[in-house]
């Protein structure tokens, strides 16, 4: 479904991503994890070519993305739906309308949009708010409405980059409740930027920890934090447990 070979990325001096390979099935849920600016965002944006790499390649369903003309990243881009930490909306449209955006501009007659982004915002439980605007949203809110714009061209390849960092506490489990759904649907390939420790936990068939632009750990998620061998899989581990023991003793 989807594979990364060998990508890199260099900002003058700086390696922000080094000699990244990965890969996941159809169905599957990978979650990218590691410390801030060590270069998670910047590879989960060469996947669709938001940022472009300096070498390496990324196949969606046997199709280099790096090597597509224009044309033809635009129509691959609908196969690759992108959920960013910012919610992106259009402040002037409702909910509807902003989910129903990229269809219409694809040429999809307005009436036949509009019954798929209702579609969306149900499954996503925004359906009742599909005539507000963004503003009348709360952050939990627009991040759905923004989730279900993502959704709309069922694509096989959805890419995840820090979906709750924007949002306050107590509004990012209404988001991670969303994802985990999706998760458990199976119907798309998940690549989650996350820092939310508890749903890679439940919710990853695989994690990849990165530090300093490379993957320095990669297996399931009772593997990499059960027995770490790096040591940003250690501090995890040990984050863990201090969650752990921070828990108890509250209760």
């Amino acid at each position: 479904m989807l594979t990364v070979k060998n990508i890199r990325k260099t900002y003058g001096d700086t390696i922000a991503v080094d000699d990244v390979s990965f890969s996941v099935r159809a169905g599957e849920t990978v979650a990218i994890m590691g410390p801030s600016g060590c270069g998670k965002s910047t590879t989960i944006r060469m996947i669709n070519k938001l940022v472009v790499p300096d070498s390496g390649s990324v196949f969606v369903d046997g199709h280099d993305v790096l090597a597509l003309s224009s044309n033809e990243l635009r129509q691959m881009r609908k196969r690759i739906g992108f959920v960013f930490q910012s919610f992106r909306l259009i402040g002037r449209l409702t909910a509807r309308e902003n989910v129903m955006l990229g269809l219409v501009t694809d040429g999809m007659v307005k009436e036949e949009a509009a019954l798929i982004a209702d579609e969306m915002l149900a499954k996503v439980g925004m359906q009742a708010h599909r005539d507000d605007l963004p503003r009348e949203l709360s952050g939990g809110g627009q991040q759905r409405v923004a989730i279900a714009r993502a959704l709309a061209f069922h694509p096989p390849v959805i890419l995840w980059d820090e979906p709750t960092a924007s949002l306050d506490p107590i509004l990012v489990r209404e988001v991670l409740l969303i994802m985990e759904e999706l998760a458990e649907d199976r119907a798309a390939a998940m690549v989650v930027v996350t820092h939310e420790l508890p749903f890679a936990l439940r919710v990853a068939d695989r994690i990849l920890l990165m530090d300093k632009g490379r993957i320095v750990e990669e297996g399931t998620p009772a593997d990499v934090f059960g027995h770490p061998r790096s040591d940003i899989g250690r501090r995890y581990r040990d984050l863990m447990a201090y969650q752990t023991d921070t828990t108890r003793s509250t209760l």
